[in-house]
């Protein structure tokens, strides 16, 4: 049984999903691959205490505070390689940005290899199944541009123009 509740933010509207434990998704009102992780599963609108946990956490990043993606249990479904580049999303400071070559990068020195492609790391990015808490709006182009994000590159600007703040 998946726990979900709906958010209304700045931004629009989001959508959190727990499994009751741990937040396993979080989707801005549609965003591609909008609940790609949860198929057919049966969702109760139940209010449990992670998805309490986890408004609280959007409350905080929204009056422009700083929490950080350790502070709620994060288990986003996804393979081997999508995990350990969302661990590295996770490792991204507010205000900073990096480009999906420099996690290319990182990723091929923990996998043990001479190189990674930087599209590879974009489709894992892309399908970031907790957005906002797992900050994929911080990854920008190696030209600085700013590409590829699920919820529309305007609302990327405006998440990383809030968080300069």
């Amino acid at each position: 049984m998946l726990y979900a509740m709906d958010y209304v933010a700045p931004i629009g509207n989001l959508k959190i999903v727990s499994d009751e434990k741990n937040i396993i998704g979080l989707w801005i009102q549609g965003q591609k691959y909008f609940e790609s992780t949860i198929c057919d599963e049966e969702i109760s609108r139940q209010i449990v205490p992670i998805l309490e946990q986890a408004k609280y956490w959007l409350n905080q990043y929204f009056a422009g505070e700083k929490p950080l993606p350790k502070e709620l249990p994060l288990k986003p479904k996804g393979s081997e390689f999508r995990q350990l580049v969302w661990e590295i999303l996770c490792k991204i400071p507010y205000g900073k940005v990096t480009t999906y070559g420099e996690i290319a990068k990182e990723m091929a020195q923990k996998m043990y290899k001479e190189k990674m492609s930087a599209q590879a790391i974009g489709g894992a990015v892309g399908h970031n199944p907790i957005s906002i808490i797992i900050p994929c709006h911080r990854v920008i182009g190696s030209n600085g541009d700013l590409t590829g994000y699920a919820g529309g590159i305007e609302l990327k600007k405006k998440l990383l123009d809030f968080e300069k703040k």
